[in-house]
């Protein structure tokens, strides 16, 4: 039976502590049903929670948020009924219609009377389609130059030809006279819960209605790219992406720097870029300067040797206020043609771990610390090549001679060993200016001179610099220009993938761009968006149905996902279970993989924000599934640790061995938080914080936590192996401390498990993944 929305209620509680003057009931007001359960949602007017209840009491009577001039106030004239769903209005308009029930509702209920909650609603699972991929070109071939390696204007010049968009006028109609009554024939259809998941009332079955399709500018939030989203805002569709989008908050610099990055439109092969004057132009700059810095020989390919072939990688380059900088085309050695013992040996080359640079911009955000980023103009090239490798000639450059080849002398990029050839040198460069390199990240290099902090952090060819002295900073650049042609980028903006922003009360990391690139490929813009990542209960391990016929295109998408958990711990459950299924995935496993899209549709722009008012005490949430898997019975860790209240690291992982007991799987996950926790204590020391203090470890198992502080439980614990019970050692030496929590404020409750809404929501805020932009 309904009940009114909004009237009093009392909700029947049963106490832990039971006497007789103990309350029994709470006075609430009754809000709607819960998703799935048998119960009434309601409003505790005590404490402000809501719940959901079996046992409740309605008064029907009272509204305890009702106002006394609510009865004074003109009621709206009537809106006529929808005669059916083949009946439009003009989009500009903006007219809501609402379905008139001319039936009258039965009297309520008496008000003491107890109800039986509604049966909860069976959904059924979405269907998707897959996505078209896009025709591919024909090749332009190249015409042979007159020198060595020349450019020849007939090879690299732009077409002549335009892309010619129209955009047809469309009038708006009159509106038709609507029927008063309801007859046979003029039914309001509704739409099947089969299809709840697809837009179906967006199209005319039997009339054809013209609608005015607003421009994509009009519609959209400032700073959003036209061609990314202009289906999504034209009218097409019910859920418009710029409804989840915002640029409030930003400085116009940044907008305008944001609105660049993702409106870039980058060739992704050499018969698109040979099109366009300005990559001809990128290229031919990029073979003066490997000529230049004396990259190869042009020579005869000795017998017995294999030339490698190379190809074009192309990126738009930009300044912190938006603006482009210039067109970068990147000569690229296919390295995978490469045979080890012959064209090279070692390869191994440290770069930045994504926890350290989390830590480091957590730790510059509470000490209020400057933090730059810097770009090496051609790093490999810096780097000198040992092996004898030798290169086929550059795509689109011709030799007077086509048996001639390449003799590399220069670590050119694609190779295997480039990396480690150019991070030697940089090392050594840095050792020799008086930084010192880190036992715990080694891309992270330190100099520390008096009260003066300069922190160095490497990724291959992108260096965030972060220090407490401005000056000391600009003349560590000057330092390094001298060693290397280096690029001053200024504040760091976008690293990685990763775009930050700054403001006064912290750091917020997000993949804005990086998700809608994921959305906008998988065809998926016009989606309705997902609450949650992934179903409630679902059974994906042990699912059967069909297989899925394009698992390349399924390992392609979930390999993207596994790149966006960097600022985006609520997948991280999501991603782990879609990774198990990558060599032969099933239709219902890219179903989830499409779900997930549709979950990114409505929070492109969430990720993580690093508290400048934090402290430096490091705390962690450990949490496990019992037999997680139904097929190995192995159960699932997670861990969430804080550096005061800014997330910096977090993992989803199934257990090496079957545990025996859920307090067992505890234990475990409680050892793997602990190996984390000291390495970052470690790490911290690097920078400068010491942490003196034992580091909390929340868990929400009491039987772990007394296996941890005391050798009880002998019959239960007697198998466990040695490592694990480094967790004691720690508490007896004071390293942690174990704090027992309760299950429902367990934030790693995200990572182990598929949550229902409200819960998800709840523990999503707690986490502190947010859609918060802080001015900057």
């Amino acid at each position: 039976m309904l009940r009114s929305f909004g009237c009093l209620c009392y909700a029947h509680i049963r106490p832990r502590n039971k006497d007789k003057f103990t309350s029994r009931s709470r006075k609430c007001v009754f809000i709607g049903y819960p998703h799935g359960k048998k119960a009434w949602r309601v409003y505790d007017l005590e404490t402000g929670k809501i719940f959901a209840s079996r046992d409740v009491r309605f008064h029907e009577d009272i509204y305890p948020y009702a106002t006394a001039t609510q009865s004074n106030v003109p009621l709206p004239p009537p809106t006529p009924p929808m005669v059916n769903d083949d009946w439009f209005l003009p989009i500009s308009t903006q007219v809501d219609s609402t379905n008139v029930d001319s039936s009258s509702s039965s009297s309520p209920a008496q008000s003491g009377s107890i109800d039986q909650p509604p049966r909860s609603i069976d959904q059924s699972p979405s269907t998707s389609t897959n996505p078209v991929p896009e025709e591919i070109g024909s090749i332009v071939p190249s015409s042979s130059p007159s020198r060595s390696i020349d450019r020849s204007t007939s090879d690299l010049s732009a077409s002549d030809t335009t892309e010619l968009l129209s955009t047809g006028e469309s009038s708006t109609p009159s509106s038709p006279g609507l029927p008063e009554l309801l007859g046979k024939g003029c039914r309001e259809k509704k739409k099947s819960v089969l299809l709840k998941d697809f837009v179906t009332n967006t199209t005319s079955k039997k009339k054809t209605a013209s609608h005015n399709i607003h421009s994509p500018s009009q519609v959209l939030p400032s700073g959003l790219p036209t061609s990314l989203s202009a289906d999504s805002v034209s009218g097409k569709t019910l859920y418009p992406l710029s409804d989840f989008l915002t640029n409030s908050g930003y400085s116009a610099n940044h907008i305008a720097f944001m609105a660049a990055i993702l409106d870039s439109n980058e060739p992704k092969h050499f018969k698109d870029a040979i099109l366009i004057k300005e990559w001809c132009e990128a290229m031919s700059k990029e073979i003066d300067a490997l000529e230049a810095n004396h990259t190869w020989d042009i020579t005869d390919l000795p017998h017995g040797k294999k030339a490698i072939s190379s190809k074009w990688v192309y990126k738009l380059k930009y300044n912190s206020d938006g603006t482009l900088e210039r067109h970068k085309a990147r000569l690229v050695v296919m390295g995978n043609h490469q045979k080890e013992g012959v064209d090279f040996k070692e390869t191994f080359a440290p770069v930045a771990k994504l926890t350290t640079v989390r830590t480091i911009l957590a730790v510059a955000a509470a000490k209020d610390w400057e933090v730059h980023q810097m770009d090496v103009h051609n790093a490999f090239l810096h780097g000198d090549l040992e092996e004898e490798v030798y290169m086929r000639l550059p795509p689109g450059f011709k030799c007077s001679d086509p048996s001639k080849v390449c003799r590399l002398r220069k670590s050119l990029y694609g190779l295997k060993q480039a990396p480690r050839c150019w991070f030697s040198k940089l090392s050594t460069a840095l050792r020799n200016i008086g930084f010192t390199q880190s036992y715990e990240d080694y891309s992270l290099f330190s100099l520390k001179n008096g009260d003066t902090i300069i922190h160095v952090l490497v990724y291959v060819d992108d260096l965030i610099v972060a220090g407490n002295n401005l000056d000391a900073i600009d003349r560590f650049k000057s330092q390094l220009h001298k060693c290397f042609h280096m690029k001053d980028l200024g504040k760091l903006k976008y690293f990685l993938g990763l775009e930050v922003s700054r403001g006064p009360d912290g750091f917020c990391l997000s993949q804005r761009k990086y998700a809608l690139d994921i959305v906008k490929e998988t065809g998926l813009l016009g989606c309705k968006p997902s609450a949650v990542p992934i179903a409630l209960n679902h059974k994906l391990a042990s699912i059967t149905g069909p297989v899925f016929t394009n698992p390349e295109q399924y390992r392609r998408l979930v390999g993207r996902f596994i790149y966006l958990t960097i600022t985006r711990p609520d997948l991280s459950y999501a991603v782990h279970i879609l990774s198990q299924f990558m060599q032969a995935p099933l239709v219902a496993h890219w179903e989830a993989a499409l779900r997930l899209v549709r979950y990114l549709k409505g929070s492109p722009a969430q990720g993580i924000f690093l508290r400048s008012d934090s402290s430096l005490i490091i705390n962690a949430y450990c949490d496990s599934d019992y037999n997680a898997c139904p097929l190995t019975r192995r159960s699932l860790s997670a861990y969430v640790v804080y550096l005061g209240d800014s997330p910096i690291s977090w993992k989803t992982k199934k257990q090496d061995t079957v545990s025996y007991s859920s307090a067992e799987a505890e234990y475990r996950a409680m050892a793997y938080t602990l190996k984390e926790l000291k390495w970052l204590k470690a790490l911290l020391k690097d920078l400068g914080v010491h942490h003196s203090s034992p580091m909390k470890l929340h868990c929400d198992s009491e039987a772990a936590i007394h296996i941890a502080a005391n050798p009880v439980f002998h019959e239960r614990t007697k198998h466990i192996e040695s490592d694990c019970h480094k967790v004691r050692d720690a508490v007896l030496d004071k390293l942690i401390t174990t704090e027992h929590i309760y299950t429902e404020d367990q934030v790693a409750d995200l990572l182990t498990k598929s949550l229902p809404r409200p819960t998800f929501e709840r523990l999503l805020s707690t986490l502190g993944v947010t859609d918060y932009v802080p001015s900057t």
